[in-house]
């Protein structure tokens, strides 16, 4: 859910681009090291393990650095992040923007609606995408072949603050953007994230909206009802929603947050 968008990301790759590396096979810790690119702000890697805890489920992690950043043993949210915000949609034929690919699973989510007509991943970490077309990780070939989808290496941020999400037509407006990048509102990956968070940045957003269009963002923590307000005070509509899991390693139940708003 985070790595998506860290601005002036200076990356240089280990291996030359196009070429899959050996992995590095740590089996006595029961894990595998996929890749690794390293970046300004240290090494980014991909890495397979088994939770034998589990019945040796397979999981896979990012890590930047010594701080892990996500897994695929926790996707629930990202699912529902795509089933909640498009499930408010009518009609068909929908051009959408996902806002931070991660491992995939909120653009997965998102082609699994038919009437998705063209789904634009915006994901500012070129390896991340590189994972998505090499199959790397378990939704890289589902999004991959998936004609509809499409992969921006941008910055999220700086899009909105310029001509929006279609290179190709400036100022293109579509039915829905999904973004999954920070932790939550208030706690951003980078302070330069903090300006879409005010009434003006979400009023630029939702320049980028049709007029029934709707915005869906994730967050770490459930809804808080000062951004609600906020939202309410730009769109339509706005409203929270709190998505609960099972956390089988901790055994006990993590909620996380879907903010949803509606233009009309």
């Amino acid at each position: 859910a985070i790595l998506a968008s860290t601005p002036n990301m200076m990356l240089t790759p280990i291996m030359a681009k196009g070429t899959v590396p050996a992995s590095r096979d740590c089996s006595m810790l029961n894990l595998e090291e996929l890749d690794c690119q390293k970046t300004h702000m240290g090494e980014l890697i991909l890495r397979r393990r088994r939770i034998l805890s589990l019945d040796g489920r397979e999981v896979y992690e990012v890590k930047l650095g010594d701080e892990y950043l996500m897994s695929s043993l926790f996707h629930d949210s990202e699912v529902a992040l795509a089933d909640i915000g498009l499930g408010a949609l009518g009609g068909a034929g929908w051009n959408v923007v996902v806002g931070g690919l991660g491992l995939g699973y909120t653009a997965a989510a998102a082609l699994a609606f038919r009437q998705v007509k063209r789904l634009v991943v915006v994901e500012a970490l070129a390896p991340v995408i590189d994972w998505h077309r090499r199959e790397l990780v378990p939704n890289g070939k589902t999004l991959t072949l998936d004609g509809r989808c499409a992969y921006q290496h941008a910055d999220f941020f700086d899009l909105v603050r310029g001509d929006g999400f279609d290179p190709e037509e400036k100022g293109a407006r579509f039915d829905a953007i999904l973004l999954d990048i920070d932790h939550t509102p208030g706690f951003w990956l980078h302070p330069s994230h903090a300006d879409l968070y005010s009434e003006a940045g979400m009023r630029r957003l939702k320049s980028f909206l049709k007029p029934h269009g709707i915005f869906a963002l994730w967050s770490n923590d459930p809804p808080e009802d000062a951004f609600v307000d906020l939202l309410s005070a730009v769109f339509a509509s706005a409203e929270g929603h709190t998505v609960q899991f099972d956390n089988p390693l901790l055994r006990s139940v993590t909620a996380n947050g879907i903010y949803l708003a509606r233009c009309g």
